[in-house]
């Protein structure tokens, strides 16, 4: 990764932490799939006003470039806002989550900018659904200068079509993640805990008004709208999301990949805050993805 002036480190230092470094967990379910808040502007407070930033989440030992430069995935990275096929990684700015004070008056907050970097995306094609991708000869996390990361988060969106797509996202931290912060633990819990938390908020910021409205822009916890399966191995974490194990996400995607080419999409995750001491929320990573063309997807032998 690239190395941070120390102004920026600073900055990164406040607006990243995690509350949870002494937290117990809560059995207690408290949403729904999906988080019905409204974006309004009553909710849009600055975290500068409402957040009492405290501990980070990632180590204090950072390691400025550990090979992620060199590291590309088989779709580009866009170079201008205009380029199209290929990804780039926006602010948080766009995306609400919840403030400080979430609990006792819901209001959200604009997010900042991730706490992990996006340093690759692949586009794969395959005859049947791949999971445990990272673990594929062919995974850029295989080769030496993967290895040397310090974590990575791999998403595995697995798109039910023909032939089945996976479109593979690679969050990158630069400094070791803090073994009892809400992301470290996270990392290293149950299916179950990692099922109640993991989120996604979507947004198609270019698109087509059905495209907006199939797609919405409410959060949405993952492990319970759809499969996820996880890989905790080495230095990494693997998130497999199977789309189509449910009818609606399938409709969904399916209506998305009609209009892919012409579509731009955001997507936002975090883990999310349930009790008071895990607020406000921080976002995990971004990624938009600029008008893809199916067809140029990288065969990929499962």
């Amino acid at each position: 990764l690239k190395a941070y002036t120390s102004a920026k480190s600073t900055t990164l230092d406040k607006e990243f932490y995690d509350a949870i470094s002494a937290y117990s967990f809560s059995s207690s379910s408290e949403d729904d799939d999906y988080d019905d808040t409204d974006y309004d502007d009553t909710q849009h407070v600055s975290k500068d006003q409402s957040m009492d930033w405290t501990v980070s989440s990632l180590d204090k030992k950072s390691n400025p470039d550990p090979g992620a430069s060199h590291l590309c995935g088989s779709m580009c990275e866009a170079k201008s806002e205009n380029d199209t096929n290929c990804w780039m990684s926006p602010s948080g700015k766009g995306f609400m989550i919840r403030g400080k004070t979430y609990l006792k008056d819901s209001t959200k907050v604009s997010g900042g900018d991730p706490l992990l970097k996006l340093i690759a995306v692949d586009w794969f094609k395959i005859n049947n659904p791949i999971s445990k991708v990272a673990l594929h000869p062919k995974c850029l996390l295989q080769s030496e200068a993967g290895k040397k990361l310090p974590f990575v988060l791999v998403m595995n969106l697995q798109v039910p079509a023909k032939p089945n797509y996976s479109l593979v996202l690679y969050f990158c931290s630069d400094k070791p993640v803090v073994e009892d912060s809400l992301l470290g633990r996270f990392i290293d819990e149950t299916d179950t805990f990692r099922n109640s938390r993991f989120k996604l908020i979507p947004s198609i910021v270019e698109g087509y008004w059905m495209v907006k409205r199939a797609v919405g822009t409410k959060a949405c916890l993952l492990g319970k709208a759809v499969s996820c399966n996880y890989l905790r191995q080495d230095n990494f974490l693997e998130i497999d999301v199977d789309i189509g194990s449910s009818s609606v996400a399938r409709n969904v995607i399916g209506i998305v990949l009609g209009y892919v080419t012409s579509i731009v999409v955001d997507l936002a995750i975090l883990i999310e805050g349930k009790e008071e001491d895990e607020l406000p929320e921080y976002i995990l990573g971004t990624v938009r993805l600029n008008r893809v063309r199916p067809e140029s997807a990288v065969p990929l032998e499962s």
